[in-house]
């Protein structure tokens, strides 16, 4: 899930940068974006799908 992704990944950054370990802070940020782009691929499926419905609608079908 995207969410638990963002807070590890910025747990893992925040302790990274306390602890001054590089690896884990770069591990956190890491995270973080993958959860920025679950939610972006999330959206254009959102966004496909309205289009394809509206295209349904427009054809009668």
């Amino acid at each position: 899930m995207a969410l638990d992704d963002k807070i590890t990944g910025k747990a893992k950054e925040v302790a990274g940068k306390a602890t001054g370990d590089e690896e884990l802070a770069q591990e956190g940020k890491a995270d973080q974006l993958k959860a920025k782009f679950q939610d972006a691929v999330e959206d254009v499926k959102d966004t496909v799908g309205g289009i394809a419905d509206k295209v349904k609608d427009k054809l009668g079908k």
